[in-house]
């Protein structure tokens, strides 16, 4: 993929109409994490200092197109203007009067941001005149919330085709960093793919298995490969109903040479709470009543074994019920196991999605892997194969 680059773009005078992903957790008005406000502030830091009119764009919640008070982007201003370290303008629509009038205020390296888009319901429907609107406001458009890009809304894919289009320095760097995990990878590449349930991973089970040297399957969905192939698997959450597709993707791995890891051993226990009595069983050795919650120590030396075999690693999802311990041993000892083969330059590791984030929060590892991605569906859809709109529109 080849796309315009924000670097050599002449920036000075320009405004800058910027899709930022500003959907924060809030409580009470008061944002919780600031997390997504921080991942913009290398584009929106680097447009200023180059002279640019930064005009920001986004959305918060789902007001389906009216406007509801408890979802305005106001809140954000007093946060974003104290990480930049300076003022942030407001404008309380983000098309109109009100919006020209605050963008006409910006000086050169001024700062905007405008109302939540989805108070016009021509954001979500990708509006031609919703666009048009939208792109009275910029003379270049910028795209940083690679969050949002596998959606085709008016600011995520509209804009990029009636502006002069540029990815941010954050959609870059996702960009970059998942192109080293599937586009273009170091070989040998591994996946780990963990959670709950076979049936929402079943298109990314499906593109791994073509594209992976290796892949461990852990979680929940693992009961279901296990019960696929046989084995007793308790009164563990299993989807019974998909043994067949499970078969198929074990042998849509093996038509494509791609090694399958499935548990060799298990952590059961006839309770789910802290500090629960807990047993490592072997295939076959779960008693009616217990449920398999982790993955057991011989699944998880193999499963360092394989790590330190491979160049690449790409991970989605917990091996255990990680926010329960001790059901988090396994997920913890991986994750940590990665970290100290990136740290020594062994191993590219990149994992995305919302449990994964969670998971290696809690194994203390995040910022010990080369990239941790925080944007959920669109990370999902990415290693599903299929095309993100906001990021094709980008494209030259």
């Amino acid at each position: 993929m080849a796309f315009r680059d924000l670097e050599h773009a002449e920036l000075k005078g320009q405004r800058a109409l910027v899709r930022v992903d500003f959907n924060v957790p809030m409580e009470d008005g008061r944002i919780t994490d600031d997390t997504r406000l921080r991942s913009a502030l290398p584009t929106i830091r680097f447009l200023s200092t180059h002279g640019a009119k930064v005009v920001l764009i986004a959305h918060f919640d789902r007001p389906k197109g009216k406007r509801v008070a408890e979802m305005s982007l106001g809140p954000v201003v007093d946060d974003l203007s104290a990480l930049l370290e300076q003022p942030v303008a407001f404008a309380d629509d983000c098309i109109g009067p009100a919006a020209a009038k605050a963008v006409t205020s910006l000086e050169e390296g001024g700062v905007a941001l405008l109302e939540n888009l989805r108070f016009h319901a021509g954001e979500e429907k990708n509006d031609p005149a919703f666009v048009a609107e939208l792109a009275k406001l910029g003379d270049i458009y910028v795209n940083d919330a690679f969050s949002a890009a596998h959606r085709a809304h008016a600011s995520t894919e509209g804009l990029a085709h009636v502006l002069p289009s540029y990815p941010g320095l954050s959609m870059q760097l996702e960009l970059e960093a998942l192109d080293s995990a599937l586009g273009n990878p170091k070989r040998p590449v591994l996946g780990v793919v963990g959670g709950s349930k076979v049936s929402s991973k079943l298109d990314l089970l499906k593109n791994l298995v073509t594209k992976l040297d290796k892949l461990a399957i852990g979680g929940g969905m693992a009961n279901t490969f296990l019960y696929a192939q046989g084995h007793d698997v308790g009164a563990s959450y299993c989807e019974k109903d998909l043994a067949d597709t499970a078969r198929e993707i074990i042998g849509l791995a093996g038509r494509n040479n791609c090694k399958l890891f499935l548990p060799m051993d298990i952590v059961v226990a006839d309770r789910m709470g802290p500090g629960a009595a807990s047993r490592v069983r072997g295939l076959g050795e779960v008693d009616d009543d217990e449920r398999i919650l982790d993955a057991g120590p011989e699944t998880v030396a193999r499963l360092k074994r394989a790590m330190d075999n491979s160049a690449t690693l790409v991970w989605n999802g917990p091996l255990g019920v990680f926010e329960v311990p001790p059901f988090d041993a396994g997920t913890v000892q991986a994750a940590r196991h990665a970290a100290e083969l990136v740290t020594a330059g062994k191993l590219v590791a990149v994992a995305g999605g919302g449990d994964t984030v969670a998971a290696l929060n809690h194994a203390g590892v995040v910022e010990r892997f080369s990239f941790v991605s925080t944007a959920g569906g669109a990370f999902l859809e990415w290693m599903e194969g299929k095309t993100l709109p906001g990021v094709a529109a980008l494209e030259v």
